[in-house]
């Protein structure tokens, strides 16, 4: 997005941001207190906003956890998804590839509170698991699968149950997230998720190798 004209009215800059204000101030407070116990006038107040204003931009709390979610998978757009989908050859490149782009969103602190703050009270808010599901499950799991799937029609790796395998994909960064953030179990060096992939791309690829004697 190109930056605002300096010429630009101070008004118009400021009401260009105040999307982007009040989803800084629903993280915040839904990180502090949960999002149950989140009121938007409790957002409106913390960004500086009145309630009206935030109706605004956002219809309903709802609403501006669906904001949070798409900022934070806006590295993961639907062109990636849908390149992953539609790939045709050897999958292993375009997963390492992926697994790495997941690795540097959830290895920012900011994107990483919103997965987590869905996690923490998807049982208490439903709704919330499902906005979520919508924007980053339903999309991320069918593309891996679709990938993993033609990827073994074409013997690039070894015949196994994609969907399954596609859980096998994602399942130990989501693990590795869950231990750091909801156990504290930390490794010695922080959360170390880039060497976390790095180790798991080191596993599965060899894992998803032809059998030998495959035509690859």
């Amino acid at each position: 997005m190109e930056p605002d004209s300096p010429s630009e009215p101070k008004f118009r800059r400021r009401a260009k941001a105040r999307p982007g204000e009040v989803l800084d101030a629903a993280l915040a407070l839904f990180t502090e207190q949960g999002f149950a116990r989140t009121s938007v006038a409790q957002i409106a107040k913390r960004a500086d906003l009145s309630k009206g204003a935030v109706y605004l931009y956002f219809s309903s709390k709802d609403a501006i956890l669906e904001g949070l979610v798409e900022r934070m998978i806006a590295p993961l757009s639907d062109e990636v998804f849908e390149r992953i989908a539609s790939h045709q050859g050897d999958p292993r490149p375009l997963l390492a590839q992926f697994l790495r782009m997941l690795a540097a969103m959830l290895g920012d602190d900011t994107r990483r509170a919103v997965p987590m703050i869905v996690l923490r009270e998807a049982l208490a808010a439903p709704d919330m698991a499902k906005t979520f599901r919508k924007a980053v499950l339903d999309r991320a799991l069918p593309a891996v699968t679709a990938l993993l799937a033609q990827g073994m029609a074409g013997g690039f790796i070894r015949p196994l149950d994609p969907e399954l395998t596609a859980r096998t994909v994602v399942g130990p960064i989501m693990a590795h997230i869950i231990l750091h953030e909801v156990f504290s179990i930390t490794p010695r060096d922080g959360l170390a998720i880039e060497r976390l992939v790095e180790n798991h791309l080191a596993i599965l690829l060899a894992g998803l190798a032809p059998e030998k004697g495959a035509n690859t």
